[in-house]
């Protein structure tokens, strides 16, 4: 045994610091390999502490074991104590002839000497590291163990390749600066491995699937000095998301295996949370299927990932995604589908159909009664006969289907040869049996052999033309329909007239105006058959908008007028009704008379409908003189409307330019601009404005194409996307329809500058350098016309301390040779470009930043049984540590909740590198309170920047195994117990402080185990409607069963005269899922908490049961608290709790030697405690 530890330890050490540049020299080597080189190459490039994943370190090592690389004879053969020859030759072959128990002995030392070598650096007594291994004399004994007597027995219980693996791996973690030793107090046991579970029960898997930190303890058996150290692994971790739902959900199910259904009831509140880890912490984002849905639920962000909806709508159903990230790796998303359920109500309607028999007189009537409903998910139809169900194909005469094309929302029941005992009452039910708890809706129909649908006629005309100011009535008479029908008038486009007043069929409307107009519809529904429908048109006479037109001869492509050739004159109205207005044409105010060269037409085809033209063939001199055309409604009290154009040599085609100076127009942003074109003619035609430089933009009124009569356009408010160029071109109305003339003006709007940072946080160690720039991002001019910085709000002035400021067309800087305590402060740079300033803010100092909690801390609630306190391990790393000077301690401030007073606490920590991870444990916390945490890191600057977050006392839910694993239920969690649902009624969780104050009396707990008020403790609450013989079942989280023996321990009360049983059942996932009752008890038992332990043996994965039976009445509460569940055989008598009973049957493990069994348990005990 000694030989074996002495080979190991030396082989150890000389791994340890040969492993990779001797690994590298070894001559002749059968296993430098690929995957020895990838190994290689893996330790040499790493350079900062906690910087390459551990799924990359664990692939790394994969296929080097799969090389034999790591195997036991390579260590003895290349590693053996032969190596330490004076000579230094190449090592010699050795053939492994070791006996099991010195190959046992033999693995032990490796890990202590890797241990030991690779610690050497840290050692408080640099003069014991030449002292000789332990065994190395034959009659010197160890003084302490290398390995905790836990991790020896770990590592014999595995196989000697991946026992080796772990211990090489951990050294290699050393070595690499993977793992970053600090050397920090002793936190009372010797070796603790966070997250999930110690070291000798999970570290293959556990230690590097997730990110977290530890320490340890490492006994130096040649000092007798023991040193705690930190480990650091991986404290940046990528962003991971889960859903969960905390709503009014009907159900979440699996649809297709594929995805997560979540169904809930319209008009319910939706609550969906998107629970995310890693490090920092990740910042979170809901969207919908068609992308971002901000319009319809908030958008949630860093540290509230919740996604609620109130009164959700159909429309809102679909597949929400949750995004999160934090930097590190590729975002995490997540969805699930939103399934909304809802149920309308249904509409029968009914239509028939008659065919004739030629030759016997006889009529064949089938009649259909369509019910249509629309609902989630698909409705089931039943019909219904008075109180008789029909089905499909009952009789000759019934038939049920469902048409084409309608997806399950329509079934129609068809009456055939219809029957005199067809006559009846129908209803449709329809159903989406009670999903999410809607009932069931239902509409009945009577069907007579008088049933008909609506027939309408109107009072008036389809189409109706009245004057302005009179009084329309209109009325909408039934003439036929059974049931009665209902009437509806509506008006298209838009609501009825304000003043409209509908009153069954008639419609009124006083006083009429132009803006009346329009289609007015008269709607009878009985649903029987079709809607009946009548429309009627109303037209309210009126005329607006004359304009007119010169068409110089188009024959000849003239644009002037000329004596000798044709001229025609046109005149357009816009009139309702556009048919029934008549055009008059006047000369000098006589009227115009045809003849050969005067020609009067209707409905030009080249010009708009309804417009009338004006032809002079051969035009005279005579002809000159003033036109005027005249609109009118014959004999109706609208008034006339016309328009007036002069014909003579000086009239003339127009021509349109930008007045001098006017080309470029600049303005300021926020104030008014006016836009100019000129147009010269006889007559002058109004001047058309619209957008150049913009494909289809709008004008800032909103319109493509903008009239103005004076040639000026005008601008309010003038903003900077207003900028561009305009055109303006002449109209052809109101003038020559000619080929339109334009120009165009420039619009340049200035506004002030805009800068970047406008606020930025600059942090610098004292003694260095800073530089602060402030950058112009767009402003119009585009240029810095000045710079000012400023001190605290004082004018710096050039001087040699402080450099004046350098000017620059788009940046200004401001540099300070070295930043003292004086020179921190704020910083103002302001930037002019003669239009406006901006300003830059620059915070400078030598502060801290503020550290980052990590909130994936796995169990950081540690629960003590006799105390009913517990503590908390609070863990963070500190944003950006190399920016400012290190951080010396951290000062921490705990606060209960609802409290005032604060406990404040110094952290002393040594250098902090960037990304590593810290903890403190916080103690004595009350169960089940809160706490606010406050930390601020302190450097020789002073204070940092604090940070803060609520802690909750939260029991864990795990597995169970060698630890404590003891429910209190504190938490409303209830360590993942959940209520049967199969059972008569439920277990609740209560404390002297939510008891009912009208509970019964001599029966029931009035505290938990603790004696506290705020303790909590399960019971069932046997009083009305509760029966004799009822049952609540209390069901436990599935645990893995990963031992032969497992003890229950638990506190029951059973107090009161009709006290039933309380059982303990077993329920076993083997093979199927199968009961066992563990134990019972029942009857009165005293006002007293009292303990048991239950033994159990399961086969398989299992649960625990507890449950509660009513007795005969309700003086039969029944209560539990602090269930405990563990590995291995019950106490043979009660446990004290104040002391550690070591469990029979835990030497289960046989160990090496006394000596080795005797430190274990030892180390257990300390653990325990």
């Amino acid at each position: 045994m000694r030989s074996g530890v002495v080979r190991g330890w030396r082989a150890g050490e000389m791994l340890a610091s040969t492993a990779i540049g001797r690994l590298a020299r070894i001559p002749g080597s059968s296993h430098r390999s690929a995957a020895s080189s990838r190994f290689i190459s893996l330790c040499s490039r790493i350079s900062k502490p906690c910087s390459v994943a551990p799924r990359s370190i664990l692939a790394t090592f994969s296929p080097l074991h799969a090389a034999g690389f790591l195997s036991e004879s390579f260590l003895v053969q290349y590693y053996s104590p032969d190596i330490h020859n004076t000579e230094n030759q190449s090592p010699e072959p050795m053939a492994l002839t070791l006996p099991s128990p010195d190959r046992r002995s033999f693995f032990i030392g490796v890990a202590q000497g890797a241990l030991k070598e690779s610690s050497l650096g840290l050692r408080q007594n640099p003069n014991n590291a030449d002292r000789d291994p332990p065994y190395a004399a034959q009659d010197s004994q160890p003084q302490s163990s290398r390995l905790l007597p836990e991790v020896q027995a770990f590592l014999l219980s595995l196989p000697r390749e991946t026992a080796l693996c772990w211990l090489l791996l951990l050294f290699v973690l050393l070595k690499c600066g993977l793992v970053s030793l600090h050397p920090q107090k002793p936190a009372g046991s010797h070796l603790q491995v966070f997250p999930s579970g110690s070291l000798f029960s999970s570290i293959r898997e556990e230690l590097f699937q997730f990110p977290g930190n530890g320490y340890m303890t490492i006994s130096d058996p040649l000092s007798s000095v023991s040193l705690s150290y930190s480990f650091c692994p991986f404290s940046t971790a990528p962003a991971q998301a889960q859903i969960v739902h905390a709503g009014q959900a009907c159900v979440v199910k699996e649809d297709n295996i594929s995805e997560r259904v979540y169904t809930i009831r319209e008009s319910d509140t939706l609550v969906l949370q998107c629970l995310v880890t890693g490090h920092p912490r990740p910042q979170v984002r809901w969207t919908k299927t068609a992308g971002s849905a901000s319009d319809k639920f908030q958008e949630t962000s860093v540290f509230n990932e919740t996604l609620r909806i109130e009164r959700i709508a159909r429309t809102q159903g679909g597949r929400y995604y949750c995004k999160a990230e934090n930097g590190v790796g590729v975002p995490a998303i997540k969805s699930i589908r939103v399934d909304v359920q809802y149920l309308d109500e249904p509409v029968l309607t009914v239509h028939q159909t008659v065919s004739d028999v030629r030759g016997n007189f006889y009529q064949e009537k089938t009649v259909f009664l369509r019910c249509t409903v629309s609902s989630n998910p698909p409705a089931r139809f039943i019909w219904k006969r008075g109180s008789d169900t029909l089905s499909h194909s009952q009789d000759n005469g019934v038939d049920i289907y469902e048409p084409l094309y309608t997806q399950g929302e329509t079934k129609v029941l068809k009456l055939k040869n219809l029957r005199p005992q067809d006559y009846a009452s129908y209803t449709c039910q329809v159903s989406v049996r009670n999903v999410c708890g809607i009932p069931d809706k239902a509409i009945t129909f009577r069907l007579t052999n008088t049933t008909a649908p609506p027939a309408l006629k109107l009072s008036v005309n389809e189409t109706l033309v009245v004057n302005p100011g009179e009084n329309v009535t209109v009325q909408c008479l039934l003439t036929g329909g059974d049931p009665l029908p209902q009437l509806h008038w509506s008006h298209g486009p838009g609501p009825l007239p304000l003043g409209a007043l509908a009153q069954g069929g008639t419609l009124s409307i006083p006083s009429v105006q132009a803006r009346d107009s329009g289609y007015y519809n008269c709607t009878a529904t009985n649903n029987v058959g079709n809607p009946a429908k009548k429309t009627v048109n109303l037209l309210v006479r009126s005329l607006k908008n004359a304009t007119f037109q010169i068409t110089p001869d188009m024959i000849k492509e003239s644009e002037n007028i000329q004596l000798g050739q044709d001229l025609k004159l046109s005149c357009h109205v816009d009139a309702v009704p556009q048919e029934k207005v008549t055009y008059q044409w006047f000369k000098n105010g006589k009227p115009a008379r045809m003849s050969k060269r005067l020609l009067v037409t209707r409905n030009d085809p080249e010009l708009p409908a309804i417009t009338s033209s004006l032809e002079l063939i051969d035009l005279h001199f005579s002809d000159y003189g003033t036109y005027l055309c005249m609109a009118s409604f014959p004999g109706s009290p609208v008034p006339d409307l016309s328009i007036e154009v002069n014909i003579s040599s000086e009239t003339v085609p127009p021509t349109i330019s930008v007045p001098k100076g006017r080309a470029v127009v600049i303005v300021r942003e926020g104030s008014s601009a006016e836009l100019q074109c000129e147009v010269r003619g006889k007559p002058r035609p109004p001047v058309l404005w619209s957008r150049v430089d913009k494909e289809a933009a709008l004008l800032p009124s909103g319109l493509a194409l903008e009239e103005t009569p004076d040639g000026k356009l005008r601008l309010e408010r003038v903003s900077r996307d207003m900028s561009g160029t305009y055109r303006c071109q002449t109209a052809r109305y109101n003038g020559f329809n000619v080929r339109p003339r334009e120009a165009q003006v420039q619009l340049t709007v200035h506004f002030p500058p805009e800068v970047e940072p406008s606020s930025q946080d600059v942090r610098q160690a004292l003694g260095r350098p800073v530089l602060l720039r402030c950058s112009l991002l767009r402003g119009s001019p585009q240029r810095i016309a000045s710079a000012v910085w400023r001190f605290k709000g004082q004018l710096l002035p050039p001087s040699p301390v402080v450099p004046a400021a350098t000017e620059a067309t788009d940046h200004a800087e401001l540099r300070l040779d070295a930043l003292t305590r004086d020179s921190s402060g704020s910083y103002e740079c302001s930037v002019s470009n003669d239009v406006g300033s901006a300003t830059c803010l620059f915070q400078v100092s030598a502060k801290a930043y503020s550290p980052e909690f990590y909130f994936d801390t796995p169990n950081p609630t540690r629960s003590h049984k006799v105390s009913k306190n517990y503590s908390y391990v609070l863990q963070w790393t500190q944003r950006e540590p190399d920016a400012v000077d290190p951080v010396l301690n951290y000062r921490l401030s705990i606060r209960q909740l609802n409290q005032h007073n604060a406990m404040v606490k110094a952290i002393p920590v040594r250098r902090v590198e960037k990304g590593q991870l810290l903890e403190y444990i916080l103690t004595d916390l009350r169960v089940p309170h809160s706490y606010e945490i406050r930390l601020t890191p302190y450097t020789t600057f002073g204070a940092g920047d604090m940070a803060s977050r609520i802690i909750h006392y939260t029991e864990p839910i795990n597995s169970p195994n060698l630890s404590d694993n003891t429910c209190h239920f504190e938490d409303e969690k209830i360590c993942g117990y959940t209520q049967d649902l199969t059972d008569n009624f439920d277990w609740t969780r209560q404390n002297a402080l939510t008891q009912n104050p009208k509970r019964s009396p001599n029966t029931g707990p009035p505290t938990d185990i603790s004696g506290t008020p705020e303790g909590y403790y399960m019971f069932i609450e046997t009083s009305r409607p509760r029966e004799l013989g009822d049952r609540a079942r209390l069901v436990s989280p599935l645990y893995n069963a990963s031992a032969k023996f497992y003890c229950v321990s638990f506190f029951y009360h059973m107090y009161g005269k009709h006290i039933g049983s309380l059982n303990l059942l077993v329920r076993s996932r083997n093979k199927g899922t199968v009961d066992t009752h563990a134990w019972s008890l029942s009857g009165n038992k005293g006002n007293a908490w009292q303990q048991t332990h239950v033994p159990i043996n399961p086969s398989g994965p299992f649960q625990i049961i507890f449950e509660g039976v009513r007795g005969s009445g309700y003086l039969g509460d029944i209560a539990i608290d602090d269930v405990t569940l563990k590995k291995g055989e019950c106490p043979r008598r009660q446990m004290d709790p104040n002391k550690v009973v070591v469990m029979p049957g835990s030497r289960a493990t046989r160990l090496p030697s006394l000596q080795l069994w005797t430190s274990m348990a030892i180390s257990l005990l300390a653990l325990q405690r």
